[in-house]
């Protein structure tokens, strides 16, 4: 991000699998003062990534946070001067595009799809799925 997320911005942004700011970013939900109410997951994600007395705060007052805020909150993974922010995108890219595409794809399902669940539910699926593929491991480190 470098510049404004804001309204229908922000809620792109919270689609995103790894957020990175540069100094210059802001984030707002305006949807209170447009009269509207999130269709694309705001209200449901936005809470989840910064607690509910954030995400109300932010919603309910249209407050513009700052990238600092946004990561102290935990709605970015981190903050770079605006020069670093491609270059950093691009590095991360690249050390995941050296792994293996399966394991990301199952690893991001694991995250996202334990999140919803208990903690209980969540170790159950990392668990059944850790040996659902621990087969594909074994021949991979034999490789």
């Amino acid at each position: 991000m470098n510049g404004f997320a804001i309204t229908g911005g922000l809620e792109l942004a919270l689609c995103c699998d790894l957020v990175i700011a540069s100094n210059n970013a802001f984030f707002a939900d305006t949807h209170a003062i447009l009269g509207a109410l999130p269709a694309w997951g705001l209200s449901q994600r936005l809470s989840r990534l910064i607690g509910p007395y954030r995400a109300k705060q932010m919603s309910l007052t249209a407050q513009k946070i700052d990238a600092a805020k946004a990561h102290e909150w935990g709605l970015v993974a981190e903050v770079v001067e605006p020069n670093r922010l491609m270059p950093r995108a691009m590095e991360l890219a690249q050390e995941i595009a050296k792994l293996d595409i399966d394991v990301v794809a199952r690893y991001k399902h694991l995250i996202d799809g334990g999140f919803s669940l208990s903690l209980e539910d969540a170790l159950i699926l990392e668990s059944e799925s850790a040996e659902a593929s621990s087969g594909n491991f074994i021949a991979n480190a034999r490789a």
